[in-house]
């Protein structure tokens, strides 16, 4: 049995897998704030499912947790959290002595781009090892995690991915990182809080349906937004070349209004672009099914694959 955690902003998601990947109990609970309440959840998460599944946690056979920040998979260290209240924590080693176990720390897409890669595998996506896949997080922010054969590729510094801080408007908004008319800003949960603003609990869904009704405002922001997206995929197609390109993160939650749309933005520039129309972007994209615990799953893979991870010197 195998055990991965996902630490969101808010809510913590534990899982227990068999040999074979399948589901076998899952906890969530909420996160908390600061260090003190991430690493108290996470301890909790873990000896929570492992008790469903009825054995200590010293028995599993790998443990892995996901969280999002910088994180530095060799030491288990995590910084710049914001979101968390964490601005640096010795996770990974906190955690194995609380737990009495090895326990690696992955980046949370990066966990998420390895659990969706173990979907495909299931589906029996044919010689998965072979092929190349990625995951596009669709949140408050904007990033990727790359799997190639199997194994994350992270880069020659851990950033490989990062492709919601590729300025794509060098008059645009100011990121946080820096730089002018980042991809984030125009392609994420941030970039709709930005530009529609509303009290609605789900400002994607309000903006979709807005514009569904006609208003113009809301067309423009939209078609602002689906361009954007395309473009994300479109830079991970140029760059690695995946074979696919899976969308997930909370704004995937709109379901086919949003795959419909970035699918139509990217069939209609194939029409303007014979070197486009090649790539056939449009069917290299889909999203991640509604439920799946995927940044769970994929930590709870994380340290089994940590060895077989791509790095480019």
């Amino acid at each position: 049995m195998r055990i991965g955690v996902d630490i969101g902003g808010t809510k913590t998601d534990a899982v227990a897998i068999d040999a074979d990947g399948g589901i076998l109990h899952q906890v969530r609970l909420g996160t908390g704030y600061g260090a003190d309440a991430v690493l108290n959840t996470a301890v909790d998460a873990v000896n929570r499912v492992a008790a469903l599944a009825g054995i200590p946690v010293r028995e599993a056979d790998s443990v892995g947790v996901g969280v999002p920040g910088r994180v530095d998979t060799v030491h288990g260290t995590v910084t710049h959290a914001v979101n968390l209240g964490v601005q640096g924590l010795d996770l990974g080693d906190l955690l194995s002595s609380r737990l009495g176990v090895h326990v690696h720390i992955e980046n949370d897409v990066n966990a998420a781009a390895l659990g969706v890669y173990h979907l495909l595998e299931t589906e029996g996506w044919p010689d998965a090892n072979d092929h190349s896949m990625a995951y596009l997080n669709l949140g408050t922010g904007l990033a990727a995690g790359i799997v190639v054969a199997g194994g994350l590729w992270r880069g020659s510094r851990g950033t490989a991915g990062e492709i919601g801080h590729i300025p794509v408007d060098p008059a645009g908004p100011l990121c946080p990182c820096g730089q002018r008319g980042c991809l984030e800003l125009m392609a994420s949960g941030s970039a709709i809080t930005r530009q529609w603003p509303t009290d609605h609990p789900m400002p994607a869904q309000h903006l979709f349906e807005a514009a569904e009704a006609g208003d113009e405002s809301a067309i423009l922001v939209r078609s602002r937004l689906l361009d954007n997206v395309a473009s994300a995929v479109r830079v991970l197609v140029l760059t690695v070349d995946v074979d696919l390109v899976v969308i997930g993160g909370g704004i995937s939650s709109l379901g086919a209004p949003l795959i419909d749309g970035i699918r139509s933005v990217l069939a209609e520039r194939a029409t303007e672009s014979p070197f486009l129309a090649s790539l056939e972007l449009a069917d290299r994209v889909r999203l991640v099914p509604g439920g799946f615990p995927s940044a769970a799953i994929g930590a709870a893979y994380a340290g089994v694959r940590a060895q077989g991870s791509v790095t480019v010197a």
